[in-house]
C-alpha cells in the first residue's frame, strides 16, 4: 500500500484556535500520518483554546484512528501582524502569552490563518487601513513565515497555506480586501516556491478550499449561503468536510508530493470548474 508517511517529521500549523476549522483538521491529518505537531494560536484566543483542551471539551474531535487523543508537542502564541519580537509593542511583548517561544527544526509549516477586519464591507467601501490589515494578516504573513522558518527547515521541507477562489472570481459579500489578500497569497506562493526552493530546497503550495461553516468563517456573515450555493452547483454536491482539506494538505506536505511546488490545489468538490449555475427550477 502507498501511504502518507510523515514519521519523524515535525510540523507547525499556524492558525488553530478550536477544533472546528481547517487548521485543526490539517493538524490531525499530519498527526495521523505520523508527524509531531505543534500549533500556533492567536494570543487573545490562546487561553480559551488551552482551557478547552484542559477541560476535555475537544476530546471527541481529538480521537485518532488508533484511539489515542491528538497530541500537541507545543502550543505557541502566534500573531500574524508581527514579524519579530522587536515589532511587538511593549505591553504585548511582556505578556506571559509570549513566553517559551524558541527556534526548533521543522519539516512542515502550514499557514492556516486569515483576518480582514472589514470583511463584511464591499471592496469599494473598504478603508485603506482595513484593506492593508487584511493583506498584512492574510498574505504578507506567509512571506514572513517562509522567511523566518525557511532557515529552520530540514531537507525536503514543505510550506502550505489556505486560499479561496475569491482570489480569481467575484464572491459578493467576501469583502474588506480579503479577495485581494487571497490573490496576493496565490501569487506569492508561486514566487516563494521559486525563491525558497532555490535557497533552502523547500516546497511552497496553497490549497484553495471550498466554503466551510467554521467558527472563523462565520465572520463573513454569509457563509451558510456560500456553502449551500456551492453544494447546489458543484460537480460533487455533498458538502465539503474539513477532513478532506486536512488530508489533501498532508499529501502536499509529504514526500509523495515531492515534485509539486508553486501550485494552487483545489479542494472544493470541483466547483472551480463550473462556468454556469445549475438550473434548479
Amino acid at each position: 500500500m502507498l501511504n502518507i508517511d510523515l514519521t519523524g517529521r515535525r510540523a507547525l500549523v499556524a492558525g488553530v484556535a478550536d477544533d472546528g476549522g481547517f487548521g485543526f483538521a490539517i493538524a490531525k491529518a499530519l498527526a495521523e500520518a505520523g508527524a509531531t505537531v505543534c500549533v500556533g494560536t492567536w494570543p487573545p484566543a490562546l487561553n480559551i483554546f488551552l482551557n478547552l483542551l484542559e477541560r476535555g471539551k475537544m476530546d471527541e474531535s481529538r480521537v485518532m484512528s488508533n484511539g489515542a487523543l491528538l497530541p500537541f508537542e507545543k502550543i505557541y502564541p502566534l500573531d500574524a501582524v508581527y514579524d519579530t519580537l522587536g515589532d511587538i509593542p511593549d505591553d504585548v511583548r511582556t505578556s506571559k502569552r509570549y513566553r517559551d517561544v524558541g527556534d526548533h527544526p521543522l519539516d512542515i509549516v502550514v499557514h492556516a490563518l486569515a483576518n480582514g477586519p472589514e470583511v463584511k464591507k464591499p471592496l469599494i467601501d473598504t478603508s485603506r487601513s482595513g484593506y492593508l490589515a487584511a493583506v498584512s494578516a492574510s498574505a504578507y504573513s506567509l512571506i514572513a513565515m517562509v522567511s523566518r522558518f525557511g532557515p529552520l527547515m530540514r531537507p525536503g521541507g514543505a510550506f502550505a497555506s489556505l486560499t479561496y477562489m475569491a482570489s480569481e472570481r467575484v464572491i459578493p459579500g467576501y469583502g474588506g480586501g480579503m479577495s485581494s489578500a487571497k490573490a496576493a497569497l496565490e501569487s506569492d506562493t508561486r514566487t516563494l516556491a521559486f525563491e525558497a526552493g532555490r535557497r533552502w530546497g523547500v516546497r511552497v503550495n496553497t490549497v484553495s478550499a471550498g466554503p466551510f461553516a467554521s467558527r472563523a468563517a462565520s465572520a463573513i456573515g454569509i457563509i451558510e449561503k456560500m456553502v449551500a450555493y456551492v453544494s447546489a452547483n458543484a460537480p460533487l454536491p455533498d458538502q465539503l468536510s474539513a477532513t478532506e482539506v486536512g488530508v489533501a494538505t498532508a499529501f502536499l506536505c509529504s514526500p509523495l508530493a515531492s515534485g509539486i511546488t508553486g501550485t494552487t490545489v483545489y479542494v472544493d468538490k470541483g466547483y472551480h470548474t463550473m462556468g454556469m449555475a445549475v438550473e434548479t427550477g
